[in-house]
């Protein structure tokens, strides 16, 4: 399901020819950020560019080049890096349409993948789901993220300090690094979830409220995108994985099967957390009807008491004249204790069914 405020700027794209740069996200004001890391197995560059054009005196260079774009809100500026490396309208397009499935496409010296990077936010308890997209070329990777903030750190570490294996391999290495640092991040943010499932559970057990339906339904929904982000990642592998493009080396493929395997682990999880979500609310259902049970039976058991005694008082409260009984001095005493006794034998005969 696409957000309402995402759905009235997809129709804003109706008529225009395809390629043309429409951004479709939320809206953003502040400067786009670009930082680039240049480096081999002995060197390294680490800089922000003031100016896309910057980028191209690394382009043909044989060290390796990874250049991040934080905001693809910047129109202009999306248009002007595809115009210098030639990447085709349809890509740019996609690029700040913020709204794309995972996919992967190839083409002539460049490889197009799309990512979902999710966070769970601990306050808010919901998820928080960016677009990634990533460009591999020869000896160059670009990433384009919505805003600043991302996964990508720890590989940003290991190529400063020079650790790992990452500065002696190429860039579809590092393609390869990114996306597995955001399908690892994907178990962070299963963790979270369960251990939210748990809270919930708990709640649902000792005081299921109206509140707590809401937030299964919430959850419920979050796991529906969250599925809608990974099963589309599985074909994205597969896909590198089958590719022929000399941009991939064989080198890189068991990587990739491994973030593969990891891929199927992580939709397994997924589907498990919707199975218990939707237990959860047949529990809360259950929960709520067996308290409604349990007041009926009580209200039940009160108005069973009460009907023999409604009907000696309602007897005796008939104005005849000739009423013997009215006229006897123990009348009211006896009547008193008869309808005690009743009510007395009616909670001991309850009590003995089990009912009380």
């Amino acid at each position: 399901m696409v957000p309402i405020e995402k759905a009235r700027k997809i129709t804003k794209k109706k008529g225009l020819p395809p390629g043309t740069l429409v951004y479709v996200g939320s809206e953003k004001n502040s400067a786009i950020k670009v930082q680039i890391l240049d480096y081999n197995e002995k060197t390294l560059t680490d800089k922000e560019l003031k100016r896309i054009e910057d980028i191209i005196s690394h382009k043909n260079k044989k060290t390796v080049t990874w250049v991040n774009i934080d905001g693809v809100h910047d129109l202009k500026l999306i248009e002007r890096f595809g115009k210098h490396f030639d990447i085709h309208p349809l890509i740019q397009e996609d690029i700040v349409n913020t709204n794309q499935r995972p996919k992967f496409e190839e083409f002539e010296g460049y490889i197009y993948i799309v990512l979902r990077m999710i966070t769970f936010k601990d306050a808010a308890k919901n998820l928080d789901l960016e677009q990634v997209s990533i460009l591999l070329g020869n000896n160059f990777v670009t990433s384009f993220q919505e805003r600043p903030g991302d996964v990508f750190e720890p590989i940003r570490q290991r190529i400063i300090s020079g650790k790992g294996k990452i500065r002696k391999f190429q860039s579809d290495y590092l393609a390869y690094s990114l996306i597995d640092a955001i399908v690892d991040n994907y178990y962070m943010v299963l963790e979270k979830i369960g251990e939210y499932i748990e809270v919930l559970e708990e709640e649902l057990l000792t005081n299921p409220t109206h509140e707590t339906l809401n937030k299964i339904h919430r959850l419920k929904g979050d796991l529906i995108y969250l599925r809608k982000s990974v099963w589309p990642l599985r074909d994205v592998i597969s896909s590198l994985q089958r590719s022929e493009s000399k941009l991939i080396q064989e080198s890189t493929q068991i990587f990739l099967r491994d973030v593969y395997d990891h891929t199927i682990q992580i939709i397994d999880s997924i589907e498990t957390f919707r199975d218990m979500v939707t237990g959860m609310i047949d529990i809360y259902l259950s929960s709520v009807s067996n308290k409604m049970n349990e007041v009926m039976k009580v209200l039940t058991i009160f108005a069973s008491i009460f009907i023999p005694l409604t009907f000696l008082v309602g007897v005796y409260g008939m104005n005849f004249h000739f009423m013997p009984e009215l006229d006897w001095k123990w009348s009211y005493p006896i009547l008193w204790i008869i309808m005690l006794g009743s009510a007395g034998t009616m909670v001991y005969f309850f009590r003995k069914r089990g009912w009380l």
